[in-house]
C-alpha cells in the first residue's frame, strides 16, 4: 500500500543474506571431584592437587639453582684475582705501602722460614717502615735516588736478618719454656721512659715514638717483647758466657781485683771472650743502660757482680774508680753474648733458613 514505508536496497540485502550461527563459547567450569574426599581420601587427593603445582615450581628451582652455581663461580674467580694481585704485590714487588701492612698482620703471611718456625711478613715490614721512616724523616735520606734505593734496600736485609732472629728466638723460647711476662714488659717499658734526661709522660713518650718509628703503642709493645724474649733466650743459651762470669766470681772472691789481669788470663793465648775497657769518666745519669748507676752505688775500689743492661747484649764487671758530684769513673769487663748468633748462623749454614723474597744488596755489601 501507498502509505507503507518501502524498504531500501541495503534493506533487501540483509533480508536476503543467509543467518551464520556461531557456537556459544562456553565457559570452563572447575572440575569437581568425581568421589567423595574423606578422612580417608584425604592424603591422596592433596597428593594429586600438589603435583599439579609442581609443574609451576621446578622451574623456579631449576634457575635458582643455576644462579647460586653462578654466584659461587664469579665469587671464586674474584676470590684468585685478589689471592694472585696480594701474592704479586708481596712477595715479587715487594710492596710496603699501609694497605699491605694491614694485609699483612690481618693474614699472617710468612716471609721466611727458620729453622721450621714461621718469620711473619707483618713483623719485617713493622721494622722495614720503622727503619724506612727514621731514615727519610730523621737521616734526611732521599729514598727516591739511586743511592737512596740502595740504602733501602740494606735496611730490607738488615730488618729482615732482625726479623729471622726474632722468629728464631721465639722457637727456642718454647724449647726451653721462656716467656716474657706483661708485668716484666711493663717494667721494661716504664724504664725506657724514665731513662731519658726529663721524664715524660706515657701518652708524650707514645707520641714521640710515633713520630721517630711509626710505631703505634701496639707495635712498639710487640717490638720490645720481641727484644726482650730474645734477650732471655741469649742469656739462657749462652753457656760460655755464663761460665766465664762463674770464673771472674771465683778470682773476684779470690782477691783479684786487676780487671785487666783477670781478662788476660782468662781470654788465653787465642780467645778474647772478655773485653776490657780502661777506666772512663761519664756523667751519673750517663745514658748507657744502667753501667753508670750501678758504679754509683759501689765504694771506690769495689767490683759489682755481672750486670745485665737492658741492651742485653751480655755481662758486666764493673769497678768504680773515682767520682765526684756529677760524674763517676768506672773501668770494666765485658763478656758478649754469642753463642745465640752462632747457633743461628749454622742453621743458616745447614739450609735452614728459607726466605720468600729477594734482597740485592749493593756491590760490595
Amino acid at each position: 500500500m501507498p502509505w507503507e514505508r518501502l524498504s531500501t536496497p541495503k534493506e533487501n540485502m540483509k533480508k536476503n543474506l543467509p543467518k551464520i550461527s556461531l557456537p556459544k563459547r562456553k565457559r570452563k567450569q572447575p572440575e569437581v571431584p568425581t568421589e567423595r574426599i574423606t578422612t580417608d581420601t584425604l592424603a591422596e587427593h592433596r597428593e594429586r592437587v600438589l603435583a599439579g603445582g609442581r609443574r609451576f615450581k621446578y622451574p623456579v628451582q631449576y634457575a635458582r639453582h643455576k644462579l647460586v652455581i653462578n654466584a659461587i663461580i664469579i665469587s671464586l674467580a674474584a676470590l684468585i684475582v685478589l689471592v694472585t694481585l696480594g701474592w704479586a704485590l708481596l712477595y715479587p714487588a715487594q710492596n710496603t705501602s699501609d694497605f699491605i701492612y694491614r694485609v699483612a698482620r690481618a693474614t699472617s703471611l710468612p716471609v721466611a722460614k727458620v729453622d721450621g718456625q714461621t718469620v711473619l711478613y707483618s713483623d719485617y715490614l713493622m721494622r722495614y717502615r720503622s727503619s724506612i721512616q727514621y731514615l727519610s724523616e730523621r737521616d734526611q735520606i732521599n729514598l727516591s735516588t739511586e743511592d737512596g734505593r740502595q740504602h733501602a734496600e740494606s735496611v730490607k736485609r738488615r730488618e729482615l736478618d732482625g726479623a729471622i732472629a726474632d722468629a728464631y728466638a721465639v722457637k727456642l723460647a718454647g724449647e726451653m719454656n721462656i716467656t716474657v711476662t706483661d708485668d716484666e714488659l711493663e717494667q721494661f717499658l716504664i724504664e725506657q721512659r724514665t731513662s731519658s734526661d726529663a721524664e715524660v709522660s706515657e701518652a708524650t713518650y707514645n707520641a714521640v715514638i710515633l713520630d721517630y718509628y711509626g710505631w703505634s703503642p701496639e707495635e712498639y709493645r710487640h717490638a720490645m717483647k720481641a727484644k726482650l724474649l730474645r734477650q732471655k733466650v741469649s742469656y739462657k743459651l749462652d753457656t760460655k758466657a755464663t761460665a766465664l762470669v762463674e770464673a771472674i766470681t771465683t778470682l773476684k772472691s779470690g782477691g783479684q781485683t786487676d780487671l785487666s789481669a783477670i781478662a788476660a788470663k782468662l781470654n788465653g793465648d787465642t780467645s778474647d771472650s772478655i773485653q776490657y775497657s780502661a777506666p772512663i769518666w761519664v756523667p751519673k745519669d750517663n745514658h748507657d743502660g744502667g753501667l753508670a748507676t750501678a758504679a754509683v752505688a759501689l765504694k771506690k775500689g769495689a767490683i759489682s757482680g755481672p750486670v745485665k743492661t737492658s741492651k742485653g747484649a751480655g755481662y758486666y764487671f764493673i769497678k768504680l774508680v773515682d767520682s765526684n758530684a756529677a760524674q763517676v769513673q768506672y773501668e770494666l769487663l765485658y763478656i758478649p753474648l754469642t753463642m745465640f748468633d752462632a747457633s743461628l748462623a749454622k742453621v743458616k749454614e745447614n739450609n735452614g733458613i728459607k726466605e720468600y723474597i729477594s734482597i740485592k744488596l749493593p756491590e760490595g755489601q
